[in-house]
């Protein structure tokens, strides 16, 4: 008898990607070695964009992966997991994500404000995901820990 390997039981991300208009990265953090290189991460990420930029949002199937993407004026934001994953799960970190930024950011989320902020944007996604394991979906807290960690830093940078 074969054993079986189970996905984990908790919640997990393989990736979180941000792209620009053509496509190019603007952010991306992987969790696993899926794509190990960055030449394969860029193809995939070239891939990804081909098959999803003429719609606004939605689910799909992509190399055995699960993928949901939304749109937002100039940017295409994706959340990544594996083919078992709950889609729902990663529509929820998708979400918390845009909801996080448009909080920090104003009201549209937009590459250069994004550009401008991205120490928020790194600080926002590690308070929702950390080593692919999903933390937290309330961008309220989100934002509120990100307020809380800028404001440490300021006060330690002040002290020195």
């Amino acid at each position: 008898m074969e054993a079986l390997i189970l996905e984990p039981s908790v919640y997990t991300v393989k990736a979180i990607l941000i792209l620009d208009n053509d496509g190019d990265r603007l952010f991306a953090k992987y969790y696993d070695d899926t794509y190990p290189s960055v030449k394969e991460q860029k193809a995939f990420e070239k891939n990804i964009f081909n098959k999803t930029h003429r719609i606004d949002s939605g689910i799909a199937l992509l190399e055995g992966l699960t993928v949901v993407y939304k749109s937002s004026i100039d940017l295409y934001f994706y959340v990544i997991g594996s083919s078992y994953e709950n889609e729902l799960m990663l529509m929820a970190v998708l979400n918390c994500l845009l909801d996080s930024l448009s909080q920090m950011l104003g009201k549209n989320v937009e590459k250069r404000a994004l550009l401008e902020n991205m120490e928020g944007l790194f600080l926002a996604v590690d308070e929702i995901v950390d080593g692919g394991v999903i933390l937290e979906s309330d961008p309220q807290q989100v934002v509120h820990w990100v307020l809380q960690s800028a404001k440490e830093q300021i006060k330690g940078s002040l002290l020195q």
